[in-house]
């Protein structure tokens, strides 16, 4: 088939007016949700801390110890990484780590070494299983217990004596020193423990709970006095703060690819199912019959498609298609009336000479009726669908 039957495309892209009223509700919600992320950047644009942080203010935060400490000649110094912790240790330093269960197994080996050379105090916060035994040897953690508490110190370490009763709790522990100071029981198992140095120099606090270090709880029972106590008992405060994004918390001798990471297994698993999912392709693609004809439910008479074909080149102007499509459809059906081969109706070459020596007519008047461009107007279309009717009953007419 030549491209005489081929129908001329047509541009049907909406108007700017009906590109806004489809888009304008997405444009909305867009709209709406940069302003409100803007807001709460703006809102939370000020200065925020972590839980912990002596620099925050915020309920959780420990600005208040640090400010109580200062006021009594102790300075605080904030450091996140771990070689920043081990290299400010020393004789006359409190190491406070506020979570030792961020650290790796290799973090907290490092930093228990330079915690012995030091000789001075270490304060662990809610140490669990995960950190305990490394950071304290000889001490195990238990199942932790609400914290808050208010637990009496029922031991003979002077700063908890002097502090007494305390919003303890959490975490609690267990020792096998001897020499060690089991302190605030809860449920018969210490909430702190303080072991001294096995070189004499220096001791490990151990404290199940964060909570005398909160802003909001440090003037509650001897909160403030056992911080103060605890964390002041050196001319300077370490105040570590474990992060994730610490370099030491990865070695590059130690990473690994992501299918190195991947067990064994689930390669082999997935290969399986892929496996698996060709066959049933396979297997479904051969049970594919003939196509079986099925009732309509509902049946739309012909005349309603040509009028819905019809709407729809008027709403876009597609007199080029009409026309092509009316032109298409009556050179299909004289093409067997004068002799022309069905698939040699839309060919000028053949039908022309055959319809002209049918009809005794101008070759180049048909041509322009049967393949010329398309009419300018719907006028011009109208006149052209009566020129094609009137051809087709005179082909016909006997």
């Amino acid at each position: 088939m030549t491209a005489g039957a081929t129908l001329p495309p047509t541009s049907i892209s909406p108007t700017p007016h009906q590109v806004w009223t489809r888009a304008r509700g997405v444009v909305l919600a867009v709209a709406l949700l940069l302003v409100g992320a803007i807001a709460i950047a703006v809102v939370r644009s000020g200065v925020r801390h972590d839980v912990l942080d002596p620099r925050s203010p915020d309920s959780h935060g420990s600005h208040a110890v640090s400010a109580l400490l200062a006021g009594r000649g102790v300075s605080t110094r904030v450091v996140t990484t771990l070689d920043e912790a081990r290299d400010a240790v020393g004789p006359n330093t409190t190491l406070l780590v506020t979570a030792p269960d961020l650290l790796t197994h290799r973090q907290q080996t490092e930093l228990h070494s330079a915690i012995v050379r030091s000789g001075g105090r270490t304060v662990l916060v809610a140490a669990g299983s995960w950190s305990v035994g490394r950071l304290a040897p000889g001490v195990m953690a238990a199942p932790a217990m609400s914290s808050g508490s208010a637990l009496s110190p029922d031991c003979a370490l002077p700063a908890a004596r002097r502090a007494g009763t305390a919003d303890t709790g959490g975490v609690r522990y267990t020792t096998t020193h001897l020499d060690a100071n089991a302190c605030y029981p809860s449920k018969r198992l210490a909430t702190l423990v303080r072991l001294p140095a096995a070189s004499g120099r220096g001791d490990t606090v151990v404290l199940g709970s964060p909570g005398i270090l909160y802003n909001n709880r440090l003037d509650k029972q001897g909160n403030a006095s056992l911080a103060l106590q605890l964390l002041g008992s050196r001319p300077h405060l370490i105040w570590y703060l474990p992060s994730l994004s610490d370099t030491s918390a990865t070695d590059s001798r130690d990473r690994k690819s992501l299918l190195e990471l991947l067990p064994s297994g689930w390669l082999w698993g997935t290969l399986q199912l892929f496996v698996a999912a060709a066959l049933a392709a396979l297997w479904r693609g051969r049970r594919l019959g003939p196509l079986v004809p099925e009732q309509l439910p509902v049946v739309i008479r012909a005349s309603e498609t040509v009028e819905g074909h019809a709407r729809l080149y008027r709403k876009t102007n597609a007199r080029d298609r009409a026309s092509a499509a009316l032109r298409s459809t009556t050179r299909t059906r004289i093409a067997p009336l004068v002799g022309v081969p069905a698939a040699q109706a839309h060919a000028p070459e053949a039908l022309l000479p055959a319809l002209s020596a049918h009809l005794h007519g101008d070759e180049q008047t048909l041509h322009a009726l049967l393949f010329g461009p398309p009419p300018g107007d719907d006028a011009a279309l109208i006149a052209l669908t009566d020129q094609l009717d009137a051809l087709e009953r005179e082909v016909r007419r006997p």
